[in-house]
């Protein structure tokens, strides 16, 4: 079964693949450091203000395509695995010993984006996590479509305009790209998140709805 595909950590290709996955982690927290710099820059600009970080504090930065080597119960005993989470992100409880102090008492923020037309969710990590999944919760919605097959289904110009309807400003790069994250190209994510909730992987926290969307 090519699915089950591994390599094992002590081998040399394991520890290249995991020190390659580690440059690209860096890569990312970096990148979403200068992105949050890039907004507070733009609030500045617009406002006539300086950027002033503790007018737009981060909530939370998590990754959510990542190996990590935790300790879980299994068979009845505790053992170190190698968590590897693809679409998908911690969600750890209160009390968890990894969680920073500010966040000890209410669980680790979970972020599940929706679409650029909908709603997107705070959520915090709930203790069936640790049972179910390993401490992990999903990471966004789903797609419905591919991207080719949501690229066909609408232009780029209705697609603005639908957004422009709701008073959802879009700044794009290429318009060509953005049919391809049409909100009907995704799956209903109060849907899953309400899957989510009942399921006590996650509790929920708040609902935002979209005002601006910036696509690359």
């Amino acid at each position: 079964d090519r699915q089950l595909a591994c390599l094992p950590l002590d081998s040399e290709d394991g520890k290249a693949y995991l020190a390659a996955m580690a440059c690209g982690a860096n890569f990312a927290w970096a990148n979403r450091q200068m992105l949050m710099h890039g907004m507070r820059q733009a609030f500045a600009s617009v406002f006539g203000r300086k950027a002033r970080p503790k007018e737009t504090p981060l909530v939370y930065d998590v990754c959510h395509n990542i190996a990590k080597m935790e300790e879980y119960e299994v068979d009845g005993r505790l053992q170190q695995v190698c968590v590897h989470r693809k679409g998908a992100t911690r969600a750890f409880p209160a009390n968890h010993p990894v969680l920073p102090e500010k966040y000890q008492a209410i669980g680790q923020p979970v972020l599940i984006p929706g679409d650029m037309g909908r709603y997107s969710f705070v959520l915090v990590g709930a203790e069936g996590s640790m049972q179910q999944s390993f401490g992990s919760c999903c990471h966004g919605a789903g797609r419905r479509q591919s991207r080719t097959a949501a690229k066909k289904s609408m232009s780029s110009r209705a697609l603005l305009d639908q957004l422009d309807a709701k008073g959802i400003t879009v700044r794009v790069h290429s318009k060509n790209l953005l049919t391809e994250e049409a909100p009907s190209a995704y799956k209903d994510a109060q849907k899953v998140v309400n899957v989510v909730h009942n399921a006590g992987l996650a509790k929920l926290v708040a609902r935002l709805k979209p005002l601006i969307v910036v696509k690359g």
